[in-house]
């Protein structure tokens, strides 16, 4: 009996009668879309509920109505998921809805299970597409689009673990067994097993279902789905790919739907550990003006705004705790459920008025211990399927290796590569970290800048927590200085010698495109330009300026040069680091060298350029939003005043690529409100107004918000890439822009005013801060109008001469960055503006 089959006859066996102690019913903690927050039309049959288990591990359930899939993400250690697709007997996908309003968890030994009622008014269902494993698993069938096709079998074909036993089996007998070992298997029969789940039936002829199990290909994770329809509604056959219910009568068909994992569950953190004193009070405040107003909201809109406001503040509340935990804040429910580093410290910069002092502590701490080798950030991780597929992919280049060495009687270099492979056996399921990107190097300072500047954290405590080593790495310090070290290597060609060709660039994805390395990471994300200007334009410079900052923090708490030196190399004498912390004159030249490197991607255009280039763009586009968007120019006379903005990047030769975009508003957040002198407000103006102005000219729409890019100036290669992968594209509005847009411009707004909220200048200083309000309110309330401003992203369609706001389809549903729009309310709120 293999450890699957036993794992099988304990889950039946179990599974029957849990235990009364550890079985309750509980409602879901959030849902999407909610009933006078959301427009359900702009989901498209889109639904979602998410529950917490008896660990209280967050389980998501979600329907879409289009496809027909239904996909049950469990983001805990592993980051699981359980999907299947639903159709009629025509073949045709099936609008599910909820069989009750809440689910049904219990526990037995390790294994946590959750349990719910889905409904489908249809004389027969067809379930196929069943998948067991990793989300990242479910993310990439969704790519692949092969779920949209006929039902077939397997699933989802994992060709690096198929390798990976192909090339066991070509192993000598006592080699192979060894391996297997490491594998918790006896035969290469069970780990060909293992890369599909089991399907059996279950119950008696009263109550049949039908069980899926799947085993990771290591054994040490298991996975169980159970469909069963109420015998009264429907009876059920198995044809592998598909369960089959058929319904006895003229009623719609009821059944249940169970999910059952032992992986390890995550640690929540509550929201007294998240938010700080002051915006539990603000929500605090919110919530009793709210009960307040429930009885005047059926007839009074602005009772009917209070209770939104707070509900619509308490939901983002509920997603920040959903998306926090001991171990890590996950980018995103249900697609990003893991560690990513750029979203993590982005969230920090930006829930800084309203976060504890401990969270950017764990931002920190997390960081630094996932550092790669050269004091990389990590971009991303890979856990539990996703790790065993990055982990069989190296196995196989080193099985490779051996192969071809040994073919050639290089025996002892053939037993390194072989020694190599098998070294990856034993934890097949270790975490890999991402290193590919570089926005999240020089993310990093500026956050450990801001934290040690925080005169509410004491010099002890912020000492104690960089010599803390408990992570086994050493101490935080150390780990921070090979981070800075990296940081000014990168910095230092531009540093000394700022021509174009110095900037950091991207490395070749091919013989003619660039790979991304910030935050636009779709293949279009950067228009093919090797020098992305958000790296180099605002990461650097500011993460420059951070060095600095933290260098003088750090010799406040009483950690000198020396000390520094003495525990990391990255520190001393002649390295880069070393000499801007030894040579202060050095330090500020290299800032202001990089400050300079915004000249580089500015565009300038005249109204007939403008108006040549954007009717050429017009003309590319269908009838119908060719003439609702030179309806927009009429109404606005957005091409009648010349456009100047930063180009979203450099080409190869250093040219600016012409695409307007909106990440300024990042610069927004950072800089120093308060300086107000005639160059600081003209780079302001300009950046606000390429923003704010009406698109096709520049990035704004009314009732949607900013759209994240607008290639109007661009060559039309750069629109066929916007055309086939619209992620960062003119067709999509970012939550995490809109929060960074408003959080930018209230920074505007309070380094400009005083105490008492009066501009701190006269004449152009006075005007721009009512310029500065202006363009915060109409962001603010065309975003809110669009009805979808708290989904990671959205789009828009034109049909009938009409804008229509709809949720992009590959939308996350929490996000990390969106749920900023906490900081932006507690701030708007101090600013006065409801």
């Amino acid at each position: 009996m293999h450890g699957l089959t036993a794992w099988i006859l304990v889950a039946l066996a179990s599974s029957a009668a849990p235990a009364a102690g550890q079985t309750r019913t509980v409602q879901p903690v959030l849902a999407f879309p909610e009933q006078g927050l959301d427009d359900p039309a702009a989901y498209q049959g889109y639904q979602t509920r998410f529950f917490r288990d008896t660990k209280g591990n967050v389980v998501q359930v979600y329907l879409d109505a289009r496809s027909g899939r239904v996909v049950n993400l469990l983001p805990d250690a592993v980051n699981e998921s359980v999907g299947f697709t639903v159709r009629d007997g025509m073949g045709k996908p099936i609008r599910l809805e909820w069989g009750s309003g809440d689910a049904i968890i219990s526990q037995v030994g390790n294994r946590r299970t959750i349990e719910y009622q889905l409904v489908a008014n249809a004389p027969q269902l067809l379930i196929g597409w069943i998948l067991l494993g990793s989300m990242r698993v479910e993310r990439d069938l969704g790519y692949s689009e092969r779920g949209l096709g006929l039902f077939d079998w397997p699933t989802f074909r994992l060709r690096e673990q198929e390798e990976l036993i192909a090339n066991l089996d070509r192993l000598d007998p006592a080699e192979r067994q060894r391996q297997l070992g490491f594998l918790n298997a006896g035969l290469v029969s069970v780990l060909r097993a293992r890369l599909e789940p089991d399907i059996i039936t279950t119950g008696m002829r009263d109550r049949r279902g039908v069980s899926a199990f799947q085993a990771t290909l290591d054994g040490k994770t298991n996975l169980q789905l159970d469909l069963s329809p109420d015998p009264r509604d429907a009876s059920i056959l198995v044809n592998v790919p598909v369960v089959s219910f058929r319904a006895n009568a003229n009623r719609p068909i009821r059944f249940t739907v169970r999910v059952t994992t032992d992986a390890p569950a995550l640690t929540p953190l509550a929201r007294e550990q998240i938010f700080n004193a002051a915006f539990l009070r603000f929500l605090n405040d919110a919530r009793v003006a709210a009960d307040r107003a429930r009885g005047n909201a059926a007839r009074n809109a602005v009772a009917a705004a209070t209770v939104s406001r707070y509900r619509q503040l308490e939901r983002d509340v509920r997603g920040t705790e959903l998306l926090s935990s001991k171990e890590k804040l996950m980018a995103g429910l249900p697609n990003y459920a893991t560690y990513f580093g750029r979203d993590m410290m982005m969230t920090s910069l930006m829930m800084q008025p309203v976060w504890t002092d401990a969270m950017p502590e764990f931002v920190i701490a997390s960081a630094l211990r996932k550092l790669g080798p050269e004091g990389d950030v990590s971009h991303e991780e890979a856990l539990g399927g996703q790790a065993i597929r990055e982990n069989a992919a190296e196995y196989n280049a080193h099985m490779a290796e051996y192969f071809r060495l040994f073919r050639r009687g290089a025996r002892a270099a053939a037993d390194t590569a072989l020694a190599h492979a098998r070294a990856l056996l034993p934890d097949l399921q270790k975490v890999r970290e991402n290193y590919h990107m570089r926005d999240d190097e020089f993310q990093l300072p500026v956050v450990v800048a801001r934290y040690l500047g925080n005169s509410a954290v004491t010099a002890a405590r912020k000492k104690a927590f960089l010599l803390d080593s408990s992570d086994g790495r050493g101490p935080r310090i150390a780990l921070l200085m090979k981070e800075l070290g990296l940081v000014a290597t990168l910095a230092a060609p531009y540093a000394r010698d700022p021509v174009v060709q110095n900037l950091i660039g991207s490395p070749r994805l091919d013989s003619t495109h660039w790979r991304s390395i910030s935050w636009r990471d779709s293949n279009a994300g950067y228009a093919n330009g090797r020098f992305a200007m958000d790296i180099n334009a605002i990461w650097a410079p500011r993460a420059l300026q951070s060095i600095g900052e933290i260098l003088a923090s750090l010799n406040g708490i009483g950690l000198s040069q020396n000390d520094l030196a003495a525990l990391s190399p990255e520190s001393a004498a002649g390295s880069p680091l070393g000499d801007l912390a030894r040579d202060p004159a050095l330090l500020q030249r290299s800032i202001q060298n990089w400050r300079g490197a915004v000249r580089h991607f500015v565009v300038a255009l005249t109204p007939n350029e403008i108006q040549s280039r954007v009717a050429v763009k017009l003309q590319s586009l269908p009838a119908g939003e060719r003439a609702y968007w030179r309806g927009e120019i009429a109404r606005t006379a957005a091409d009648s005043l010349p456009l100047e903005f930063l180009a979203i990047s450099l080409d190869s030769a250093g040219r600016p690529i012409p695409v307007v975009n909106t990440d300024p508003a990042t610069w927004l957040l950072l800089r120093d409100g308060r300086d107000i002198s005639p160059d600081a407000i003209a780079a302001v103006r300009r950046d606000v107004g390429a923003i704010t102005r009406h698109y096709p000219v520049g990035l704004f729409v009314d009732k949607l918000g900013p759209v994240v890019a607008n290639d109007a100036y661009a060559s039309p290669s750069v629109w066929e890439a916007f055309r086939r992968d619209t992620y960062h594209s003119p067709r999509v509005v970012w939550g995490r822009e809109v929060n960074l847009i408003l959080l930018g411009l209230a920074n505007q707004i309070t380094g400009a005013t005083d105490d008492a909220g009066k501009a701190r200048g006269v004449g152009d200083a006075a005007t721009y801060v009512d310029d500065m309000r202006s363009a915060l309110m109409r962001t603010y309330f065309a975003v809110d109008a669009s009805g979808l401003k708290h989904n990671e992203l959205w789009s828009y369609e034109i049909s009938d001469g009409t804008l229509k706001p709809i949720r992009y389809g590959a939308s996350t549903d929490v996000q990390l960055w969106n749920v900023t729009d906490l900081a932006v309310q507690f701030v708007l709120k101090r600013l006065g503006v409801y």
